[in-house]
């Protein structure tokens, strides 16, 4: 598997994955948009504002991370690839892009993401009510901090 930078031809892929993985891993989660609206916000949102990598083997998309800056806007895993590295290696990639911290958002409901972030270095920061994000669902804030790596605490 190697990871590569997304591209505009790759919104379909990224859009058909986003949505398999939320329904997977999220079953509760409203379906606020669909295949079509889905592919646009990718084409014209995700890969324009964000650097986005994809894990791919022999032209199959298997993950993707969309990462601004210090934030990591999205890391989903397709369904049948998880537990596999995949995640953990888009995840270190975007550690090692970042400039020394990285923050992200994750549904409070999402126990396996939240566990994921914390084995792989990441701390809670705060629990928010979900008044922020689309869903209406409460998420958890966390934070992963390059000078804290290798020290207890």
């Amino acid at each position: 598997m190697r990871l590569r930078a997304g591209a505009v031809e790759d919104a379909g892929p990224i859009a058909a994955l986003f949505l398999a993985a939320r329904r997977e891993a999220m079953p509760y989660l409203p379906l606020l948009h669909g295949e079509e609206e889905t592919r646009w916000w990718i084409e014209n949102v995700v890969l324009v504002r964000n650097e986005v990598t994809l894990a791919v083997e022999r032209e199959s998309l298997f993950g993707f991370a969309a990462r601004c800056c210090a934030h990591l806007e999205h890391l989903y895993v397709a369904p049948g690839a998880q537990g596999n590295g995949v995640g953990r290696r888009l995840l270190e990639a975007a550690k090692e892009a970042s400039p020394g911290r990285l923050t992200l958002h994750v549904f409070q409901r999402n126990t396996p993401a939240r566990a994921f972030y914390e084995r792989n270095g990441f701390g809670l920061l705060r629990l928010r009510d979900g008044s922020d994000n689309e869903e209406q669902e409460p998420d958890a804030v966390y934070e992963w901090r390059r000078e804290l790596v290798g020290k207890a605490g």
